[in-house]
């Protein structure tokens, strides 16, 4: 099994999705469509992506393990790799400890996970782990077929293929406020990465890069929201997505930050396709 995702992809809550968003983004040429959030294990909203397009890959960014057991989610990943061969890839991850009662043994959890999926069939090189420390990034070459780090640097891009090494899929997510004024950009950027400043998984690996106690008070320091959320034109955001790529990323998903997310993506597939 090989899914094909090209190098820029678009990463998008699975609620704001559709089939006409799906066919678009196809035709300005992106390689995937993240379905962010914690869509359903029955994957009925990639399969409706899928439905509507004919080359365009449908990734989970990310189906939580907690929510939907391994059983429900290797029998909707086989209906859709019947239906839609190599063109879906399953994103999984463990969330985070703030917002789940029976978070436990997180690492154990995923583990357990795998295995049970690898059970039922699924093809390790179909599954990508949601990932952002070392130990984390390890299992996701060794036991999966990459991983899908959320809200990071070019600095952790290349810190997470070193520890992957030459062949796992290394596909992080990048927010993106297509605005050219830095102070109205950093209020959307600074809104958006709040939420994550009191999850510990984010901050301790923001601290693990160097970044500071004092970069993640008080709604995060400037410096930590520009690190995060690419701002500018078209082809300045362009040159930040490329800094992934040259630190060793397959594929960067882009998120763009506001209601609709067409009218930047169309420029940056100028810049970027």
């Amino acid at each position: 099994m090989t899914v094909t995702l090209g190098k820029i992809g678009i990463w998008r809550h699975f609620a704001q999705l559709d089939g006409k968003f799906a066919a678009e983004a196809e035709g300005l040429g992106y390689g995937a469509v993240w379905l962010g959030g914690s869509p359903s294990g029955d994957l009925a909203d990639a399969e409706r992506l899928l439905d509507s397009t004919t080359t365009l890959v449908a990734a989970t960014g990310i189906v939580n393990i907690w929510k939907d057991d391994a059983a429900t989610v290797a029998a909707s990943y086989r209906r859709i790799a019947a239906k839609h061969p190599d063109r879906f890839l399953l994103g999984i991850g463990i969330g985070h400890p703030e917002h789940t009662d029976v978070y436990q043994k997180p690492y154990d959890k995923i583990v357990e996970y795998l295995g049970q999926l690898d059970e039922a069939g699924v093809p390790r090189s179909a599954v990508i782990l949601a990932a952002l420390g070392p130990k984390v990034l390890k299992l996701s070459g060794e036991r999966a077929g990459g991983a899908h780090p959320y809200l990071t640097t070019p600095e952790h891009t290349r810190q997470a293929r070193e520890i992957l090494g030459a062949g796992p899929l290394l596909a992080p997510e990048q927010h993106i406020v297509f605005e050219t004024d830095p102070e109205k950009a950093r209020v959307i950027a600074r809104q958006a990465v709040s939420m994550y400043l009191g999850l510990s998984n984010y901050v301790n690996n923001w601290l693990r890069l160097g970044y500071t106690q004092d970069d993640v008070a008080n709604g995060g320091s400037d410096k930590l929201v520009d690190a995060l959320v690419l701002h500018g034109d078209a082809a300045t955001i362009a040159g930040g997505v490329r800094a992934h790529l040259e630190a060793g990323a397959d594929h960067v998903t882009l998120q763009v930050l506001g209601d609709d997310p067409l009218p930047a993506l169309r420029e940056l597939a100028k810049e970027l396709l």
